[in-house]
């Protein structure tokens, strides 16, 4: 059961109320993302769950009730965490809208989540390296990612006309981010960032902690970016968790010294952005409170 802090505003007033001009993504914590334009709408890694505390606190609101979604094409995964394959997220997604869950085997076959999975087989899809899928106007092809905390990981660029924004997962910088640089020219990536925390281990002791080292530090982030030669750095996952968050106005500090990106947006929930276009654009309804 998933419980929007937000109800359903934000998906049916904002989200699916856009016409968008091209490709716009907005950002639902953690790395999940809705993409649109004008014919299509997809999520990725959407994940409207509390946690499991005290393991992990979720610290940023729970924006969208996916039961209250009328868009949606197809559900992308990036590996097979709890955050990111979430059956209570996506599955009303897929039951009420008719969407399909394109993920990497090892997200169907070893899920960090224990109960049934809600895809029926004739729409559980399969994604490895080197796919290059379609869904109306937005193309997306998978690629490799290094993380090494998953067990098959990928990493997703999302195209659509001369709009390419790329999704990294959990994915620390990689030799074939130079590959990827190559074959794309890439308006905006989102890379996710934190800091080494104590989290609580449930499994054992509920009061044993192990230092946990998740995602990327500034270095990391420096160097993903350069490799891929990205236009736009946006962080992500700096705000779901308690014990391994971090301030993202810091990384101005460590890409001060690089070529790449060249800016930095900081991005909130239920922020948007055009991919084609710099700025982060805030949802309407608060924009006009302002």
């Amino acid at each position: 059961m998933v419980h929007s802090m937000w109800g359903d505003w934000f998906v049916n007033d904002e989200i699916e109320a856009v016409d968008p001009d091209g490709l716009s993504a907005w950002y639902l914590g953690g790395n999940g993302f809705v993409f649109r334009t004008r014919e299509t709408t997809l999520y990725l890694d959407p994940y409207f769950g509390d946690g499991s505390p005290p393991r992990t606190i979720r610290m940023v609101p729970v924006p969208v009730d996916p039961e209250a979604a009328e868009m949606c094409d197809a559900v992308l995964v990036t590996h097979e965490h709890i955050d990111h394959m979430h059956p209570p997220s996506y599955a009303p997604l897929v039951e009420n809208l008719d969407a399909d869950v394109y993920a990497p085997e090892a997200s169907y076959e070893n899920p960090a989540y224990e109960g049934d999975l809600r895809v029926p087989d004739e729409k559980r899809n399969t994604v490895e390296p080197g796919d290059d899928l379609t869904f109306g106007d937005i193309d997306v092809h998978v690629r490799e990612a290094n993380d090494p905390d998953a067990e098959e990981p990928v990493t997703m660029v999302v195209e659509s006309g001369d709009e390419t924004f790329f999704a990294a997962g959990d994915s620390r910088p990689a030799d074939v981010f130079e590959d990827v640089a190559e074959e794309f020219d890439i308006d905006a990536g989102v890379f996710a960032y934190g800091t080494v925390g104590n989290i609580h281990h449930t499994e054992d002791d509920p009061a044993e902690t192990y230092p946990t080292d998740w995602y990327n530090d500034g270095e990391q982030m420096a160097e993903a970016a350069n490799r891929l030669e990205l236009d736009r750095l946006l962080p992500t996952h700096w705000d779901l968790w308690r014990g391994v968050g971090h301030d993202p106005k810091s990384l101005h500090e460590h890409l001060a010294s690089y070529e790449y990106p060249r800016t930095l947006e900081v991005i909130r929930v239920g922020d948007r952005i055009e991919v084609g276009e710099p700025g982060v654009i805030r949802p309407k309804d608060i924009r006009e409170g302002e």
